[in-house]
C-alpha cells in the first residue's frame, strides 16, 4: 500500500507559515531546496486541503489547474468547485474512505502538501505514514501549526537527517500509532 508522506517546511517552533501565510523566513535557496524539488518530481499523487490549494493562486496557479504538473491532485474540500477542472485535479469531501481509496491505487507514495488542519486530521486518524520536515532555522512565534489543532500524542522515530546550506535540515520520521 502507498504511504502518505507529509513533506513540509517548518520553523523550529513548529509553524508551517507565519501570520497571514507568510513563509518569507524559510530557507528559499540552496542545495536543500534543490533536493526538495527533486524529491517532488518522484511523486505522482498529491493530497491537500482547499486553503493550501488556494494559496497557490498567489503564485500563478489558475483555479482548477494542477499545482504540480506531474501529479494527480486530490483536494479535500466540501466547498471548492471548478467550472472546468484539469483532468488531473479532483475535489473530494474529506473522509477516511477517500483517503484509503487513494492509498490503495497503484503508484508512488503520496505527497501531503502543506495544510496544518488537514495534516492534523490525518494524524488524528492515523493516516500519515512518514513526516519529512524541511526545518528552517527560524522562530515564527505564531501562524499555522504543523498539525493544526490536533492535540493527540504520538511517538515518531527518526529515520534520517540531512544538513544543507543556510542551516536547513531535512528530517524524516516514522510515526508510531
Amino acid at each position: 500500500m502507498r504511504k502518505v508522506i507529509y513533506y513540509v517546511a517548518s520553523s523550529i517552533d513548529g509553524y508551517i507559515s507565519g501570520p497571514d501565510d507568510d513563509v518569507s523566513g524559510y530557507v528559499q535557496t540552496g542545495n536543500g531546496v534543490e533536493k526538495y524539488l527533486g524529491d517532488l518530481a518522484g511523486f505522482d499523487t498529491v493530497i491537500m486541503g482547499r486553503k493550501t490549494y488556494e494559496y497557490g493562486y498567489a503564485f500563478g496557479i489558475e483555479p482548477g489547474q494542477p499545482a504540480y504538473p506531474n501529479m494527480t491532485h486530490y483536494i479535500f474540500s466540501d466547498t471548492l468547485t471548478f467550472d472546468h477542472p484539469h483532468e488531473s485535479v479532483h475535489v473530494k469531501p474529506l473522509n477516511l474512505d477517500a483517503i484509503d481509496a487513494i492509498k490503495q491505487q497503484p503508484g508512488t507514495d503520496i505527497y501531503l502538501c502543506g495544510g496544518g488542519q488537514l495534516a492534523g486530521w490525518l494524524l488524528d486518524h492515523q493516516r500519515i505514514d512518514l513526516l519529512r520536515i524541511k526545518l528552517s532555522p527560524v522562530v515564527l512565534g505564531q501562524g499555522i501549526r504543523l498539525f493544526g489543532d490536533s492535540t493527540k500524542a504520538y511517538k515518531a522515530g527518526l529515520i534520517d537527517t540531512e544538513a544543507y546550506e543556510h542551516g536547513l535540515q531535512m528530517m524524516t520520521f516514522a510515526i508510531t500509532y
